[in-house]
């Protein structure tokens, strides 16, 4: 049996097993991974910047003997600078960036073995719930139904490895930018705690320290073993989170203990999730009590309203200044249709913002969460819907508002739809989203869970344990659906 016919069979690790006893080789990876991007992308549109004579060049200089040695990987593209891989960062106006070297956690990941041979789409600013930035001619799709948004802002990566082009792919997370895409996809996503994984040297921290790379993966080791290999602060860093007990492979095999487990399906935007989505909340705490935990409802005491609002200066402010900076670059003004209505309506919010109000929404978003991390006194772990609904139809949240208050805010915008991510962002706490749940249309529904700051082994455990009790690597969409030609 070819790898093209085994590429499904294993994820990261196990391809990386492959490699190692001989049983093929990282050329016979990347081609197999091209072959899918040939015949898979074209209906998702999830790749850009696509590559293979880098990563050829790359094999044939010899890998590093990493963990992941000779796996396909792609990275967002959105941040992680590298030399050799230019970026749109989602925009019309940042289209085709060059960065002048690479980031510490690209050069981590290299050292981790991974051949990286392209990027994934991303929404213009990486603002945004779903990935259909203009500059890639149209939306990137979600393998499990075509009409569907995949989320965002790490759409692509999600699409990507839903698809089955590779096993894991690089992701970052500013308000559920990975946790979104994982739930709306069927995959395993968690967003770290605020400082474990490195940001520089070319960024100090993205929205006020809220946002954080990670990774979008279908088995939860590939995202222990990709945490353990580039985890640990840069030279600089702002912020470092509390260092580890052992490793993040050493938790998937050390039992989470009995925990205290808080549920809610109540919207923190008002109201109560969907149907699909309070029908995998109770299936998940069923499960988690018959694992031995103590299971019980109730929320944190805290203003996600005024959190958002904050949130939202926030971003509207990150979004002016990176389009100031483009600019200045350029030495030239503005061009029409170089930035979307989204990314304009933000640039003229942050005009009507000073400094004081930009310091009075990090104080907000610091006050609340305060009031989240006292919650995790009383219970060790908190159970929400990842999403308050199914995976959106695309086009919902296009970047076509011209009210960013109202994309973020308003009853039709991004917040009563995704309610319940921002929150562990705003408090710097490690969440992630698991893959417990598909609804009668057989869409992904994800399971989001919280552990107190610091206790990110805590909550690999806890998903190992879950995965263990309620697998789902062998969930997949159908390629046949959407791509006649796609590889076994």
């Amino acid at each position: 049996m070819s790898i093209h016919d085994q590429y499904d069979f294993y994820d990261a690790l196990g391809l990386a097993g492959l490699v190692a006893r001989g049983e093929t080789t990282p050329e016979e990876l990347l081609d197999a991974a091209l072959a899918r991007t040939q015949a898979l992308n074209p209906a998702i549109n999830a790749l850009v910047h696509v590559v293979p004579e880098v990563a050829r060049r790359r094999i044939a200089s010899g890998l590093p003997d990493g963990p992941f040695r000779g796996v396909p990987f792609l990275i967002k593209d959105l941040g992680v600078e590298a030399v050799d891989y230019p970026s749109h960062n989602g925009s019309r106006l940042f289209a085709n960036t060059r960065y002048r070297g690479n980031s510490n956690l690209y050069e981590r990941l290299e050292r981790a073995g991974l051949v990286v041979f392209g990027r994934t789409t991303a929404p213009e600013g990486g603002v945004g719930p779903v990935t259909e930035a203009a500059v890639y001619g149209g939306p990137t799709r979600n393998p499990w139904a075509l009409d569907r948004t995949p989320g965002g802002s790490s759409g692509g990566a999600a699409a990507a490895v839903a698809a089955g082009i590779v096993p894991a792919a690089h992701g970052s997370d500013g308000g559920g930018s990975i946790r979104i895409p994982a739930s709306s996809c069927g995959l395993f996503g968690l967003k770290p705690t605020r400082g474990r994984l490195p940001d520089g040297p070319f960024a100090g921290e993205g929205w006020a320290g809220m946002a954080i790379d990670g990774f979008l993966t279908r088995t939860v080791r590939d995202t222990a073993a990709l945490l353990d290999a580039v985890q640990g602060p840069d030279l600089g860093a702002p912020y470092h989170a509390p260092p580890l007990r052992g490793t993040f492979t050493d938790a998937l095999e050390r039992s989470p203990g009995r925990l205290r487990v808080a549920v809610s399906t109540e919207s923190p935007a008002g109201g109560r999730a969907h149907d699909d989505c309070r029908q995998g909340v109770e299936k998940t705490a069923r499960l988690l009590e018959s694992l031995g935990h103590h299971v019980e409802e109730a929320a944190p005491d805290a203003d996600a309203r005024a959190m958002m609002r904050a949130w939202t200066v926030i971003v509207a402010c990150g979004t002016a200044l990176s389009v100031r900076s483009r600019l200045a670059s350029l030495g030239r003004p503005l061009a029409p249709d170089e930035l979307e209505p989204v990314a304009l309506a933000a640039c003229r919010y942050a005009e009507s913002k000073n400094g004081a109000d930009y310091l009075e929404a990090v104080e907000t978003v610091h006050a609340f969460g305060r009031r989240v991390a006292a919650f995790f006194v009383d219970y060790d772990v908190l159970l929400t819907p990842t999403l308050a609904e199914p995976p959106a139809l695309v086009g919902r949240f296009a970047h076509r508002f011209e009210d960013f208050e109202a994309y973020r805010l308003g009853p039709e915008g991004v917040f009563p739809y995704s309610p319940y991510t921002a929150a562990a962002n705003a408090s710097g706490q490690p969440a992630a989203s698991l893959p417990l749940h598909w609804n009668a249309d057989n869409l992904p529904i994800g399971m989001h869970l919280a552990c107190a700051f610091g206790e990110d082994e805590r909550l690999v455990s806890l998903s190992a344990q879950l995965e263990a009790a309620c697998p789902w690597f062998h969930r997949r969409p159908e390629r046949e659906s959407f791509a006649s030609n796609a590889t076994a």
